[in-house]
């Protein structure tokens, strides 16, 4: 894991005290909310329905036990007990006093935590595959590449007022666990016709009012060349990027209106007269920093542990578990453990103070002091031995925190929706719930295999609900709360945007209509096929009828 040097902790406390003067003189009326607006949110700051809301980056999704700690004690001391963990791997605590933000910078500044470029148009928390590092599909580990662009754009002069926000993703495989063609920009590690790691560059991804699927913009960009070409975009996006129509600013917008070959173009221009030299990584800086991404000092075990075959033979509920919740790790004798932030009726993402403390003492027993933040709203004990999962399952079932549901029906994304936040049309959070009840049957979530369902409460899809293999998105018709349904969606390798099946539907008939469209999944789908197999097979028709004729029946 990074540490911060001195730098680092320099503008951290540099900004933690310029932010609270500008929060004194908000208190005290000096600044009216207009004016406090702009300062806060390149603070991390909210104004939400109820409350001001702090979002906290968690660069890259790691945390250690000192950190999550940290986290137990502001959700306790100055919130209502919990946070909640986004798709952009940071946590926000929705009921913070305005007057306590200073102290709460502060303490999670001792910690090496803060809540910089965590909204504003700047590059926002950069993000990677949660089994970064772990995965043996891996070319390369992302993660340093994730921390010198997180300290390339940070408060970068001349990427700090872009038209808007901008959103980076890394990964290190094949294989896509971090969703990047939903990105701004999207990186993927490959191997270089040299033989050497180069980066896969994908540009214009974006949800909201306007989705796009992010389109590759080069194949082969050197890893020494990286910072420039990131820089190359950036100013192409700075240059022609909309100002003067929110709705229109993010630079999705600006390749789809000018076309990626005119884009291409520009980008080489910039590229082109950039000074190569200034911005290239000296390597003993790549190196230094990549020793901090070192593996942990692993024991050399067997691959497999009889005491760990022996317990899930004795316990069925503890075999569900590793059979759902667990991931093989490249170290043999060791695994990975998804930490499900979804039981049954809660709220997608949140965690309470003393679950933060119960996976605090868990990472640091059991996981060489690690755990991730995933994409999917859950947390993750990477490194764990396989002797070690029954005590670190059990320990996790007294919290609350077992439900073995990864990647299944009831793992659902979802953003907080009305109930918090001040764009929403719609609620997330009990259509979420309602979902969670309808299919709590772990037997039949297991039947339905690999599912995505997420739920957005606006257009601007804080829950990737275009992305979702079946998508639920709330608007509002005559200031009544409905759900429009799309299916289809995926954030994977092979991203694609869902299809709107048809009209919006009441809150009640969400779950219901979802249930009756996977039935029509078990009935038609091939042997070992998903969900989203299925649909990419036949199509949303099936799902449509299934959906809508009992409705349309009744009516």
């Amino acid at each position: 894991m990074y540490r911060y040097d001195e730098f680092d902790a320099a503008l951290v406390r540099e900004r933690i005290a310029e932010f609270s003067d500008q929060v004194v003189r908000r208190t005290e009326g000096a600044l009216t909310e207009d004016e406090f607006k702009p300062l806060r949110l390149m603070n991390g700051v909210y104004l939400q329905l109820h409350a001001y809301m702090l979002r906290i980056a968690v660069p890259y999704g790691l945390m250690n036990s000192r950190q999550m700690r940290r986290l137990a004690h502001v959700a306790r001391t100055y919130d209502k007990g919990y946070g909640h963990f986004t798709t952009r791997t940071n946590i926000q605590f929705n009921w913070p006093a305005l007057q306590d933000l200073p102290a709460i910078l502060s303490d999670l500044a001792d910690v090496e935590m803060h809540a910089i470029q965590t909204s504003g148009n700047c590059v926002r928390n950069v993000t990677t595959d949660v089994f970064a590092g772990i995965a043996d599909d891996e070319i390369e580990d992302p993660r340093p590449w994730c921390e010198i662009i997180r300290q390339w754009s940070t408060i970068h002069p001349e990427f700090s007022f872009l038209p808007r926000k901008f959103k980076i993703a890394v990964i290190g495989a094949e294989k896509d666990r971090a969703a990047i063609r939903t990105h701004d920009v999207g990186l993927q590690i490959v191997r270089g016709q040299d033989g050497q790691a180069a980066f896969r560059v994908f540009v214009g991804g974006g949800q909201g009012r306007l989705p796009h699927i992010a389109q590759e913009i080069a194949s082969e960009v050197p890893s020494r060349s990286l910072l420039a070409y990131l820089t190359a975009i950036l100013r192409a996006y700075n240059l022609l990027g909309r100002r003067d129509n929110i709705h229109k600013a993010r630079i999705k917008i600006l390749v789809a209106a000018v076309g990626l070959d005119a884009f291409r173009e520009e980008v080489e221009r910039q590229f082109a007269v950039l000074s190569q030299e200034d911005l290239r990584v000296p390597d003993e800086e790549l190196a230094r920093i990549q020793t901090y991404f070192t593996p942990p000092s692993f024991a050399d075990l067997p691959a497999q542990s009889v005491a760990h075959d022996a317990a899930r033979r004795l316990n069925p509920e503890f075999a569900r578990f590793v059979r759902i919740n667990v991931r093989k790790h490249r170290h043999p004798g060791y695994a990975a453990v998804v930490i499900s932030l979804k039981p049954t009726d809660g709220v997608p993402g949140d965690i309470t103070a003393d679950q933060m403390e119960v996976v605090a003492d868990l990472a640091r027993r059991w996981s060489f002091d690690e755990v991730r933040a995933s994409y999917e709203q859950n947390l993750v004990l990477p490194h764990v031995r396989l002797d070690d999962l029954h005590a670190v399952w059990t320990r996790l079932r007294e919290a609350g925190l077992a439900t073995p549901n990864a990647d299944l029906a009831t793992d659902i994304i979802a953003c907080p929706g009305l109930d918090y936040c001040s764009l929403a049309n719609a609620r997330s959070i009990p259509v979420a719930q309602a979902l969670s009840r309808q299919f709590a049957d772990l037997d039949l979530q297991e039947r339905l295999g690999p599912l995505r369902i997420n739920i957005s409460g606006c257009i601007n899809a804080c829950g990737h609900h275009h992305v979702g293999h079946i998508g639920v998105l709330g608007v509002d018709r005559k200031g009544e709360e409905y759900y429009q349904i799309t299916v289809g969606g995926s954030p994977d390798e092979q991203a694609a945007l869902g299809e709107i099946v048809g009209r919006s539907l009441p809150s009640e008939e969400v779950a219901p209509a979802v249930a009756r469209a996977l039935d029509r999944y078990l009935e038609v789908r091939l042997d070992g096929e998903t969900f989203i197999d299925t649909v990419r097979r036949l199509g949303a028709d099936p799902f449509r009828t299934a959906i809508y004729e009992p409705i349309d029946a009744v009516a």
